[in-house]
């Protein structure tokens, strides 16, 4: 079966589609007139709180999105509060779960990718598509990258090696069925392994927060990891890790000198999108107000200054926009988890 090359890259931009409405939040609880799921013209109670959810452990590309919407919404003077709640489990889908029994609209969690993926390799009963769509917010190249003291100093020299010697090789990443483990997958694909093989081929080790990935990979327990720029940025920059490869179509701006897939003979490409989804059953009103605050914390200086710190791409779509790519990318990803053997046909 010929290698899949799965393209992701979003607009850098969109028009958001709404106005800014008078309410710049949610209340902790909805308004007693209202129900979720009442879709009539009562506004929602005007308090200026959120609470975020990162569905992650600390230290992951979830945990250090939720975090750093946190502190932009407070420091841009968008809401009073905005408290992160670390719910980490099976790729997301722990957090997903509990966001689908939340009963304060005023509630966004981050999600992407990664939970795309988990949803499909865990069967989960709860779905992406059960919760409210808010917006898609950024995305962000993956890294291959090795211990400072490895063997591998090129993709091709990790590659081959997990082909010929198979689970003797560990790679370490995100969540089962996650951007990490389908980018694994794919390199596989690319190199000439059987999908069907790749199960056995590939000794993947899945984490739930990139501090344990790099606590495996600074202990040298794992021979290789694959995770988001932002997580591995640091260890690269003192020395700890190599970076062999961005899976970018072009070079990342914190890593300059590191090579793309593309570039190293691999003809392929992957971005990891983020964005926040409220839970479902919400009103329209409720839904509009949290699509208007982030619309504003998205057009905020301190939120520019954000993705250029943590280079992330700005992706932003919201409304139609957001629920049509959502919809693409679930059922890119499912055939794409298919293809490579991660998910039974």
């Amino acid at each position: 079966m010929p290698a899949r090359t799965t393209r992701r890259h979003g607009p850098r931009s969109a028009a958001a589609g709404v106005g800014i409405l008078a309410l710049l939040g949610l209340a902790a609880c909805s308004s007693p007139t209202a129900s979720a799921g009442d879709e009539t013209d009562a506004p929602a109670a005007s308090v200026d709180a959120v609470q975020l959810i990162a569905p992650a452990d600390p230290g992951g590309g979830w945990d250090q999105t939720a975090r750093a919407l946190s502190q932009v919404l407070t420091d841009e003077g968008l809401v009073s509060s905005a408290p992160v709640e670390n719910i980490g489990g099976a790729g997301g889908t722990v957090g997903l779960a509990a966001l689908a029994n939340e009963k304060d609209a005023a509630t966004l969690m981050v999600t992407g990718l990664v939970m795309v993926g988990a949803v499909e390799t865990n069967a989960s009963d709860v779905r992406i598509e059960d919760m409210t769509p808010i917006a898609k917010l950024t995305e962000e190249a993956l890294v291959l990258v090795v211990p400072a003291s490895s063997p591998y100093k090129t993709a091709e020299d990790l590659i081959d090696a997990i082909v010929e010697d198979g689970a003797a090789i560990s790679v370490t990443g995100g969540s089962a069925g996650g951007a990490d483990h389908i980018l694994a997958g794919m390199l596989l694909t690319e190199a000439g392994v059987d999908p069907a093989e790749i199960p056995s081929t590939l000794n993947y080790i899945p984490n739930s927060g990139g501090g344990e990935a790099v606590t495996m990979l600074l202990g040298n327990t794992v021979q290789a990891g694959i995770s988001g720029v932002g997580e591995f940025v640091e260890q690269i920059e003192a020395g700890e890790l190599r970076a062999l490869a961005v899976s970018s179509p072009e070079p990342v701006a914190l890593l300059p000198d590191t090579p793309t897939l593309v570039e190293e003979g691999y003809d392929v490409e992957l971005t990891n999108w983020r964005g926040l989804l409220a839970p479902g059953g919400i009103s329209t009103a409720e839904a509009d107000a949290l699509t208007a605050l982030v619309t504003e914390l998205h057009d905020s200086a301190g939120w520019s200054t954000t993705l250029e710190e943590k280079g992330w791409a700005d992706a932003f779509l919201v409304g139609d926009e957001f629920r049509s790519f959502l919809d693409a990318d679930i059922a890119e990803v499912t055939d794409t988890l298919r293809t490579i053997g991660l998910v039974s046909s």
